[in-house]
């Protein structure tokens, strides 16, 4: 009996060591800090072009086609597209400033628009396809003008450039259907897009 209870005592003494001894290290994963953003805002005709541009610009973490610098509330794309609301076809860049610059924004959105067609842009004609830079803060502006100076002085084409840059006032998105149109409706976008004579132009203004 007496080696019988020394047997427990032994067993009961391991059991307390193993609670009362340190805790063993759990593996825990890191969580995956998410990218602090920045916003840009360029018009460049039609948004559904000008979406797809800005897409394919590593850095860009998102894209939203919208309306911007008009004097209607709420603005359908009804209403813009009539030009009767002062407002611009836009799109507005999400971005992640660690990897892509506001400078490179600006050398994608030059690129992608006609800085001598005033009030248009391509086949689309008035002041909501009109070019623009928003600008969402003081360095942004100085980037852009600086950026415009400069192309001014080295331009591959004839013509005043005439894009705007102006401060960025209240955006409104544009509806859903909208939004990634060229992913969503790949055969209108490409049919639109070629008869608009986008791609021609582009390659004749800077190649």
């Amino acid at each position: 009996m007496k080696k019988i209870a020394y047997l427990f005592a032994l067993a009961a003494a391991a059991l307390v060591g193993a609670m009362s001894g340190p805790a063993v290290a759990q593996t825990v994963k890191p969580v995956a800090e998410k990218p602090v953003t920045a916003r840009a805002t360029f018009a460049g005709g039609c948004f559904w072009c000008v979406e797809e541009a800005f897409d394919k610009v590593p850095g860009v973490v998102a894209t939203t086609s919208g309306y911007l610098g008009g004097h209607t509330k709420n603005p359908t794309y009804e209403q813009v597209s009539g030009g009767r609301t002062g407002h611009a076809e836009v799109v507005q860049v999400e971005y992640d400033p660690k990897r892509v610059s506001y400078e490179k924004l600006l050398e994608a959105f030059w690129r992608n628009v006609d800085p001598t067609q005033k009030d248009a842009q391509f086949c689309d004609h008035g002041s909501q396809y009109r070019s623009g830079i928003f600008y969402h803060d003081a360095e942004q502006r100085r980037l852009a003008e600086a950026s415009k100076g400069a192309l001014a002085k080295n331009k591959p084409f004839k013509g005043e450039i005439v894009t705007e840059i102006t401060k960025a006032s209240e955006f409104y998105a544009a509806e859903g259907y909208h939004q990634d149109y060229y992913q969503k409706n790949p055969v209108r976008y490409k049919f639109y897009k070629t008869g608009c004579g986008r791609e021609a132009r582009l390659k004749e203004l800077w190649r």
